[in-house]
């Protein structure tokens, strides 16, 4: 009997933005026009966007006992994600990054420490509560558990959408051939496969564990492959105000859609008009849409006559 949407086991974080004129050269003091904290984080960010259009979301990965942990933890159950399964573990931690904006530029500069064991968890969740969801999300953080995930997920036929932005993880070799989803950037594709072109990156990425493979180009648009036909999805006109967490939610509306049974296109097409609205604000999560807001733009979309 499944139980949840979505099942997340992958990285959370704090984000502390401190939005400036102008990034600050060495040895200098630079007036903070405004500061605030968000939740980030690849799973966490696409659990919360699943969330806010109504999928039922669980996140199940690894947190410590700090501060940065409870802050995470906090974040998640405000947004509505169930955070019973989590792990918690006196040598796992969350990450905690500080972003400076330079409001001039349009650009962002992050830090980050990461203190402790980050990601899925080498024994946990259960093999029912995997079961249990209707799809499985994963990033590249927890290499043992994310392996052990995948096999149960494949046993249970629970699809698995992934989001990686690293190949130098342990287990990323026998993890990635595993995911069934694989939605990836267009830049960290063509770096993994040496390939420049869309159709040349989706079949360098295809194996016979694949049911659709997408790759992400942000204002170029997205394309995907299911084994036989490449399709090209136009991305839509946005406002970018900053790109933080842009595919994290794509991947977590997508997970909800490819929970929900919705066809391929609308799955791209929600997933792609999720993201064009969050890129109008700053931060991973703030501006990530509920559904009605989603769908009011899609119907705004729609109703525009074609150029």
């Amino acid at each position: 009997m499944k139980t949840r949407d979505i099942l997340g086991l992958g990285c959370a974080t704090l984000d502390e933005l401190l939005f400036v004129a102008e990034f600050p050269g060495a040895d200098s003091k630079t007036l903070v026009r405004h500061s605030e904290k968000q939740g980030g984080g690849l799973s966490a960010t696409a659990l919360v966007a699943g969330a806010r259009i109504g999928a039922i979301c669980s996140y199940a990965g690894m947190l410590g006992f700090d501060e940065t942990s409870r802050f995470v933890a906090r974040n998640l159950q405000n947004e509505g994600v169930d955070t019973a399964l989590i792990s918690y573990r006196d040598d796992a931690a969350a990450i905690r990054s500080v972003v400076i904006v330079d409001e001039n530029s349009a650009t962002r500069t992050i830090f980050f420490e990461r203190p402790g064991l980050v990601g899925a968890a080498p024994d946990a969740p259960s093999e029912s509560e995997i079961a249990a969801s209707r799809a499985l999300l994963i990033d590249h953080y927890g290499g043992v558990g994310n392996v052990r995930a995948c096999e149960i997920a494949r046993r249970s036929q629970v699809p698995i959408v992934a989001d990686f932005e690293r190949v130098d993880v342990p287990e990323f070799e026998t993890f990635f051939p595993l995911v069934d989803h694989l939605i990836l950037s267009r830049d960290f594709s063509q770096k993994m496969t040496g390939e420049t072109q869309p159709r040349a990156i989706l079949r360098a990425l295809w194996n016979c564990n694949r049911k659709i493979v997408i790759v992400t180009g942000g204002e170029a648009g997205a394309w995907s492959f299911d084994g036989e036909s490449v399709d090209h999805f136009p991305a839509f006109p946005t406002l970018v105000t900053d790109t933080t967490g842009c595919g994290d939610v794509f991947h977590g509306v997508y997970a909800a859609t490819l929970a929900w049974n919705f066809p391929l296109q609308t799955r791209v097409a929600w997933a792609s008009a999720a993201a064009a609205i969050k890129a109008r604000h700053f931060g991973a999560q703030r501006g990530t849409p509920n559904r009605a807001e989603l769908e009011l733009f899609l119907s705004d979309v729609k109703s525009r006559p074609t150029q």
